[in-house]
């Protein structure tokens, strides 16, 4: 026997035996899942979560409101950790003032 038979037929083994095992492997059942139940943390007696999902039911009138915008500046200020009384009072203003830099807000529908 010449070397490239041998290469052949070991070639030959090597795909028919990585086929068997390809075919093995589908046959089997894949094992069923075991989700673990994910446990949410609720605080007792803070009135902050409950508010943001009042705000969030209702939709685009929660922006008007002054209730929802103190529950959001609240929310925000926990999250980012600011401690300073003054970091969110540019948000508690009704009016926003253009920045001259940047120009007049783009006018819609108007041309």
């Amino acid at each position: 026997m010449d070397g490239k038979l041998i290469a052949r037929i070991g070639a030959a083994v090597f795909v028919g035996l990585a086929v068997a095992m390809t075919l093995l492997q589908l046959r089997e059942e894949p094992e069923p899942r075991v989700e673990t139940a994910v446990g949410v943390w609720v605080p007792d007696g803070d009135p902050l979560p409950a508010r943001l999902r009042a705000c969030s039911n209702m939709g685009e009138l929660a922006l008007s409101s002054p209730d929802c915008r103190a529950a959001w500046i609240e929310k925000r200020r926990r999250f980012f950790g600011v401690e300073h009384p003054d970091a969110y009072s540019a948000l508690d203003k009704e009016s926003v003032r253009p920045d001259p830099a940047i120009g007049s807000p783009p006018m819609r529908g108007k041309r």
